[in-house]
């Protein structure tokens, strides 16, 4: 049962802001500090995307393609992580292409391995580790 759902937006990897409509993603942010601290440690999160992008928007400061950020988007994830604990990464990628990309590989293993594919094989999957 889905209840309290909140859809974030960000591109490519997890920084300082997000926002809740694309088309206004430059004005209308909300810094993941402030998210953080709003919702209850016991949400469930879901992150859906391919992880497909430049291995530096992971681990460095300055990777991102759009702005400067002060901090490697791991160190993001990872307070999303110890902040919910029950946390998935759905990737719409086929999971036989997942080894050929360096950054899938980085975020399966920052998650733990709790990436899973986005099928209903898949869904099942992270939603039976959600539910633990």
């Amino acid at each position: 049962e889905f209840k309290h759902m909140v859809h974030l937006y960000f591109h490519n990897c997890l920084y300082e802001k997000v926002w809740k409509q694309n088309a206004r993603r430059w004005s209308e942010t909300a810094p993941t500090w402030d998210v953080l601290h709003t919702y209850p440690h016991d949400y469930k999160v879901i992150f859906v995307g391919d992880a497909s992008m430049s291995p530096y928007e992971i681990a460095a400061p300055g990777g991102s393609i759009e702005h400067f950020n002060e901090e490697p988007g791991s160190a993001w994830l990872q307070r999303v992580l110890s902040a919910y604990p029950c946390c998935v990464w759905l990737n719409p990628l086929a999971e036989r292409e997942w080894e050929f990309t360096e950054s899938i590989r980085m975020l399966r293993q920052l998650f733990g391995g709790r990436m899973y594919p986005l099928t209903l094989e898949g869904l099942d999957a992270a939603m039976r580790e959600l539910g633990r």
